[in-house]
């Protein structure tokens, strides 16, 4: 069995990805019937948050417990984002 980190390859626009990942996340948060995030919650928080909101709701799988950091959550969401833009948004060249 392998051990150690997960490995996750970089995607291309990654940054603007999550940014547009936290932006459709919060959202789909609201819609959810939870409060929007206040100018006081830290971009850490937001994005713990809305991975665990994502995982309950089965629309990301959850990473294993000793991959759950940052990088690996911003990741995920960023991959989430990806899969819902249309082919050939200007985030996916």
């Amino acid at each position: 069995m392998l051990q150690g980190r997960y490995s996750m390859k970089k995607l291309k626009n990654e940054a603007e990805l999550l940014k547009k990942a936290l932006t459709i996340g919060e959202k789909y948060a609201v819609n959810r019937g939870y409060n929007s995030f206040s100018a006081t919650n830290s971009a850490k928080d937001k994005i713990e948050s809305l991975y665990r909101l994502l995982v309950n709701d089965k629309l990301i799988q959850a990473l294993a417990v000793e991959n759950e950091d940052q990088p690996n959550m911003k990741h995920k969401l960023a991959l989430w984002i990806a899969k819902q833009l249309p082919e050939g948004h200007e985030l996916l060249k």
